[in-house]
Parts: structure tokens; sequence; C-alpha cells
């Protein structure tokens, strides 16, 4: 069974055959469509536009979004940005052809309702749902066109998929307007099948065969590195990178084309181009939910920074879009400006986009003028501002997030993909630990005392929590009451973050396994059911918790007094006033401890703690079990390997079960421990490559050059075996480490393991689990598995890979080259393009 965190990033095989596929049948059903109206001068009819909608929806929205999240678990950053990217295009274009069936004229546009107040306001003219899809439509030929950039730098087959989805988005567009560039559009639909249809059946043989059969994949069509300085990375900074980037693909690359799509549909809006918001409120929906996607895989990669970032801008469109919808739809706009005065939402907004540039201050410069712009827009946003004045500088505010972020997704997709800063970012305004010491002393000077008992650790989501619940909070302040267009625009601002929001935290502390967070959004969303409980899970967590939930009681309170008439309108004022500032500084505090891992600022503790249960003091372990931050332990366990037993051990990769090379009886006892069929090779790690030349084994350069860019790291090299072994310290376990020819020999990028080995001396490793059975991604995992057989687990908590490392055979790296034996955490793709590196500059 696989364990929480899912299969193995090699069980994939290749999303790429999908996420192709997808764009395919999309293109291909526009490609019908545009043939046939240009042949027929006819439009299609509303049923056929419902079903393509539908079609695009179900096969190129859902298929590549699919796509996507096995591109992201593959540790694939193009192919994860691209599929979810074009994922949400063929949504959202299937979602306008659907409303332009519904709503087919500016005419016949009336709203399912009843009261003659919803419908639209006189003199607001509706254009086809189709022209407005304009401003979506040249957002994402932009963002085409870097992905095919980008791409070029990964094959040669993918650029030209994505630059003729460009073109194609391009001539639909102009095709609202004039119906010759109908059959352009559909030539290039046609090259996109053409192009799409190789590429998957090329990756296709691939994922079959686990070799390229067909040219187009494995080869760039230049390098990446030819965009920036090309320096030669040590193997400790190539370890580095790699440690950085584990389990899955960066979303920084997403999150940014999500804030270039959003704003710039907004701009078209405020600019003027487009007079209602009904095709763009759908389309931003979908972006942002792709968005809160990479929001998503940010909390998985335990970056803090970006899950509540990503997660805000997320809301801020989604409230945005919605509440223009009410406006445009509902009230028109001389009927919103009075209503518009009494509502404080945006403040919160802006109040956040303060704090989230204060956080950025010890990042790269363009993430400082990223958050600086989105300080203006969230300024440009509050709802005190005239709506005449306030239109063009929104306009102006969203043109300059378009811009910064378009260039933000170039470069941090060509960085993903070189590992390396390519495409200049600039460099840190103020250092982590000045930042840090800044608002350490401002936490000394709150509490008086540096003798402040410190709260649980803040969790990731956390900020997240607090920023939904200030947002509800403050978005459902009053300026007076008995405002019926007031409520209405409300609505969006409240429930979005509120409900939308809190269900995302929740959805993400059930990822995490806490027992009370992923319970707690939840209860919050519909929190007047569940008080008498919220007061109990905050008592067991913080105070600030704690004053957050009676602050909600409190509103609870409100409520009931607002269903008896007899609501004090001050009182709720006040409760909503002191919620939103609560879960201000709850958000703060929670984003600067677990950006910084320490507590800079006090939570406060936990009221109640809890007991251990029965079976924590019941059921002693079967074997020896130190931590591996302990000297003790690590002596404890180097110990029992020097007197020749099989102890299970952390690695760089997932666990494994280790025993010393000077014990051929141990490197047996590992054999029937596993069940391992003995025609397998067992392998052997060093703690540093100069232990290998000290032994002075026959090594061409072109090897030698080779392994220095992989180890430290998860690539193991086989190589030809020898006498010179001996010298290495295999000792008597010679015979039985590797074949008769070959030896497979790692060098672990993981502290704790290499001062073992420099301990003990080389080891002979193999994976800790039953043979045949999936890896080992904990101690607790050997110890229940293999515990009863091993002499000693050294505990290092969660392992940072799911699956082993990528074997590689060296034994012909002169004549032809390498071959991967097994792709692990470290993509094939990866491999042949350091080795292909190293050959050039050695060669």
């Amino acid at each position: 069974m696989a364990g929480t965190e899912g299969f193995a990033a090699v069980f994939y095989s290749e999303p790429g055959v999908l996420g192709l596929l997808g764009n395919v049948v999309s293109a291909f059903l526009l490609c019908l469509q545009n043939f046939t109206a240009a042949a027929t001068g006819l439009g299609p009819r509303a049923a056929e536009q419902v079903l393509a909608g539908v079609h695009l929806i179900l096969i190129g929205g859902f298929v590549q979004l699919l796509a996507g999240f096995l591109a992201f678990r593959k540790y694939d950053h193009l192919g994860g940005a691209a599929f979810l990217t074009f994922s949400a295009l063929w949504s959202s274009y299937g979602v306008t052809r659907v409303l332009s069936a519904v709503y087919p004229s500016p005419e016949n546009t009336t709203l399912p309702f009843g009261n003659a107040s919803q419908l639209p306001a006189a003199g607001t003219a509706l254009p086809s749902a189709s022209q407005s899809a304009v401003a979506g439509l040249v957002a994402y030929i932009a963002i085409s066109f870097i992905l095919s950039f980008c791409s070029a730098t990964v094959n040669y087959i993918m650029p030209f998929i994505f630059g003729a989805i460009a073109l194609a988005l391009g001539f639909e567009a102009v095709a609202l307007f004039g119906d010759w560039a109908l059959v352009v559009s559909g030539v290039l639909e046609l090259g996109i099948v053409l192009c799409g249809l190789y590429g998957a059946v090329a990756l296709l043989l691939k994922g079959i065969t686990q070799r390229y059969v067909l040219p187009g994949f494995g080869h760039p069509l230049f390098n990446v590195l030819l965009l920036g300085s090309a320096q030669r990375s040590s193997s400790k900074a190539l370890g580095e990178e790699k440690k950085k980037n584990t389990k899955y693909a960066e979303p920084m690359a997403l999150g940014n084309i999500c804030d270039t799509v959003s704003p710039f549909i907004f701009a078209f809006y405020f600019f003027g181009y487009v007079k209602t918001f009904c095709v763009g409120a759908a389309w931003i929906s979908i972006i942002s939910s792709c968005q809160l996607l990479s929001s998503f895989y940010s909390y998985l990669r335990g970056d803090g920074y970006h899950t509540t970032k990503f997660g805000v801008h997320s809301l801020l469109w989604l409230v945005m879009s919605w509440e223009e919808f009410v406006l445009t739809t509902f009230l028109g706009m001389p009927a919103a400006q009075d209503s518009r005065l009494g509502m404080f939402g945006a403040w919160f907004f802006l109040a956040t986009a303060c704090l989230l540039f204060l956080m950025s201050t010890h990042k790269d410069t363009l993430e400082m003028l990223q958050n600086a712009s989105f300080i203006l827009l969230t300024s440009a946003f509050v709802h005190e501002i005239p709506l005449p004045g306030a239109r063009p500088f929104l306009g102006a505010a969203c043109s300059l997030c378009t811009a910064l972020s378009l260039y933000a997704s170039f470069a941090s997709l060509i960085n993903s993909i070189g590992e390396k800063v390519l495409i200049p970012v600039g460099a840190q305004a103020v250092s982590s630990s000045a930042l840090q010491a800044t608002l350490g002393a401002v936490r000394t000077r709150l509490s008086r005392s540096k003798d402040v008992p410190g709260g649980t650790s803040a969790a990731v989501p956390d900020a997240l929590f607090y920023i939904c619940n200030g947002l509800a909070a403050a978005a459902a302040v009053q300026g007076s009451v008995g405002d019926p267009g007031r409520q209405q625009l409300s609505i969006p601002s409240v429930l979005i973050p509120g409900a939308l929001g809190q269900l995302f935290v929740c959805r993400i502390q059930v990822q995490g396994g806490k027992r009370f967070g992923s319970v707690l959004p939840f209860c919050y969303a519909v929190f007047w059911g569940a008080w008498s409980w919220l007061r109990l899970a905050a008592s067991s967590f913080n105070v600030v918790l704690l004053c957050l939930t009676l602050a909600m009681e409190l509103l609870t309170i409100c409520f009931l007094l607002f269903t008896l008439e007899s609501l004090p309108w001050p009182f709720e004022v006040v409760v909503l006033s002191i919620l939103s500032i609560i879960c201000f500084y709850g958000a703060t505090a929670s984003l600067t401890n677990c950006m910084f891992g320490k507590d800079l600022l006090m939570m406060g503790p936990a009221l109640l703690t809890v007991q251990s249960s029965k079976k924590d003091r019941e059921d002693p372990l079967p074997c020896v079990c130190p931590r591996s931050h302990l000297t003790s332990g690590l002596r404890t366990i180097a110990e029992l390997l020097n007197t020749g037993a099989v102890c299970g051990v952390p690695t760089d990769t997932v666990y494994a079960l280790a025993a010393s090379c000077k014990h051929p009886e141990a490197i047996e006892k590992v054999y029937r421990i596993k069940d391992r069929p003995q025609e397998k090779p067992i392998c052997i790690f060093i703690s540093n490559l100069e232990q290998l030349r000290a032994a002075a084994p026959p090594i061409s350069p072109l090897l030698w050059e080779f392994m220095e860019n992989v180890y430290p790291g998860g690539i193991g090299c086989i190589i030809r075996k020898g006498e010179w072994l001996k010298k290495l310290g295999v000792g008597a376990g010679y015979s039985r480490v590797g074949t008769q020819d070959s030896i497979m020999i790692r060098v672990p990028d993981l502290t704790v393991l290499v001062h073992l080995i420099d301990m003990t001396g080389p080891l002979a490793i193999t994976s800790a689990n039953p043979s045949g059975e999936v890896d080992s991604t904990h101690h607790d995992m050997v110890i229940s598995r293999l515990g009863h057989k091993l002499e000693g687990v050294l505990c290092d908590g969660e392992s940072d890979e799911v699956v082993a490392s990528t074997v590689v055979n060296c034994t012909k790296i002169d004549e032809g080259g390498i071959t991967i034996v097994r792709e692990g955490c470290i993509p094939a793709g990866k491999v042949m393009q350091i080795f292909e590196r190293v050959k050039s500059r050695v060669v």
C-alpha cells in the first residue's frame, strides 16, 4: 500500500501523453467548427455550442487537470504549469461557448429571477459572451508564447504545439469580429492536432520502452543554461538544489501565470473595453482555482510564504470578480456608489498585502515589486474611493500587476527548469537574520519580557486560516443597516473567504493529517452550529485562537439578536472590528513563525494539555531506536554496525538497511531480512568522493567529472569492480557487494548518514522494505515492518523522498555513454542533461 504521500514519482509514467491528447481533442473540435462555419457562412447553433463547451470542459479541462496533477507529482516543472494553465484555458473557453448559447444576444439577455430589481440596470450594454472573452484569450496568448519558449529548453515538440496554440488563440479572438480568421485558426488547430498526436505517441512509446524511440523528446532546442551565467555548479550546490526541490515540482510559475491572467482580464474591464463581467467572472473563477492549486502544492513543499501568498491572491481575484458581477448585473454603477461607501473588507486585503510585502523583504527584488504592486491594487480596491476615480486607478494597478507577473512567470519557469537563477530576479533587500531580529525585537517590546511562554509551533496553513476569518469579518462590517445594495455587494466578500477559503484550508489540514486542524476551519465556516466544540479546540491550541473563538461566539450572539430584531448596531461593529484585528495579528504571527521556524511573535501557550494515551506507554520497541539528532544515538548505531549488526538508517531518498562491508555475514543477513533474491546486488555508500580518489580506481576523466556533478545526491553510478575496492575499506565483504564485474557507489546528501559512514567505513545499503513492497518513508514504517529482525533503527522522521535513487550504468561511459538502469527521485531527463553538459565540457 502507498503511504499518505502517494505513489512514487516513477509510477506515474508519462502524464504528458494525457496532457497532449487533451490539447489534441480540444483543438480538433474547434478546427471542425471553424472549417464548417467558414464553408457554410453560418455559426454553430445553440445546441452545438453547448455540446462543444461541454467537450472542452471535460476533455480540454478535466483531462489536462489530471495530467497537471501527475506532472507536478513527477517533478515536471514545465508540464505541471503548462497542463494546468491549458486546463484553465479550455475550461474557460468551454464555459464561454455555453454562455453564448444561453445568452445569444444582448437583446435577449434575461436573468432567471422573478424580482425586477435583479434585472440588468438600464443603460448597461451587454456584448455577446464570445466577444467578452477577448481579454482572456489575449492573456492566454502571452502565456502560451512564454510556455512555448520555455519548453524549447526541454524538447523540440512542445514549442511547436504551444506556439501553435498561441497563434490559434489570436485568430480565434480575431474571428469573433471577422469570419476570415476562421480558416487561419482552423489550419493552426490542425497543426496542433498533428504535432500533438506525434508527441503523445512519442511519449507513450517512451513510457512503455523506458527509452526514447521517436525523436523530439530527450533533447532540447537549446540548453537552458545559455539563458544565464552557465557557471559550473559544485557538487555541494547541486545537492542543495535537489534538497530544496523534493517530491513535487515548483508551483511558483503556475501561481505567477494566474497572477498574469486575472489582472489582465480586470484591466480590460476597468478601462471600459468590457461592460459586463459575467464571462470575466467565469474565466477568473477558473484560473483562481488553479492558483489555489499552486497554493496547495506550495503547502506540500512546506513553503508557508507561497501557500499564503497564492491563497490570498486567489481570494482577492474571486472577491473582485464576483463583486463586479453583482455590481454590473444586478445593481448598476449609480446605485452601487453609495452602497460601496459603507464596505470595509478591502481594508483587510490592503493590510494583508502590506504583511506579504514585509515578509518578502528578505526575498528577491522581483518578489518585493510584485507585492508592492499588490499593495497598489488593494489600495485602488478600497470601496471608499468613488467609482469614477477608482476605475482608471484599478486599471493601471492591474496593468502593472500583469507586467510584473508576466516577467515573474518567465523567470520562475526558466529558473525552475534550470534549478538555478538564470533569469535575474534581483537581490535581497534585507537579510533573513536582520528581519528575524527585527520581528524578535517587536515580540520583546510587546511582551516586555524575554521569558514569555511559547505556544505551539505555527503550521504552514495557519496564516491563511486567520486571513480568511479576518477577511470575512472585515467584509461583514456594515457602515449602516438596511441597505440592500450593500448586502448584495458584501455577499462575495464574506462567503468566498469565509466559506471557500476555509474549506480550502480544511483540505490542506486534512492533507497534513492534523486532528483538530482539519476540523477547525470547517467548523468556522459553519461556526454557529458548533460554537461549544470550538471553545474546547481553541483552548488546546493557543491564546490567540481562544480570543478568536470568543469573538466568534460574540458574533454568534449578534446573529441571534438580529433574528430577534434587537441587535445594537454599534455592538456588532465592535465585535467584527475586534475579530478582524485578532485575525490580522494571528496571520502575522503565524506566517512569521512558520517562515522562520521559531516563535518570533507570541501566540500564547496552550491552555490545556493532552495526556499521553496508554498506547504511548505500552508496546516496547522491538529494537534500539535512537534519534538521529543526538550524537549518542549516532554512536549507538555505529557501534552496532561495527559489531556486525544490520540497522535501518535514513538516507537522502528513502530509508535503507545498512550493514558494514567489513562483515560479510551481516550482508548475508540483509538478504534474509528482506527475502531478497541472491541475484540482486547490493550497492555501497561512501561519505565523499575523496575516499574514492584515495583508492585510485581506473576511472576516466569523463566519469570523474560526471561523478563530481552528481555527488552527493540521489544518483548512484555503476562502475567496474576491482581490487581497488579493498583500499576503499570494503574488506571482507568484497564478494558480497555488487556483481562479479561491477559495483554501484553512491554518496548520500544527508549529513547524519555521512557522519555515520565516517564512523563505520563504507556501508552496504539496500532499501528498508520487504522485497517487492513499497519503500519505507518514515522510521515508523521500518520499525513496524522489519524492526523485529533488526538490531537498531536510526530515527530521522519523514524521508526527503518517496522513491529510491536513480541508478545509472557508467561502465561504458567513454564508449557509448550512460544508461538509466532505474529512474528514481532524479528524473532520467535531468540525468541526461547533466551528462550532456559534462560531456561537452570534457570532450
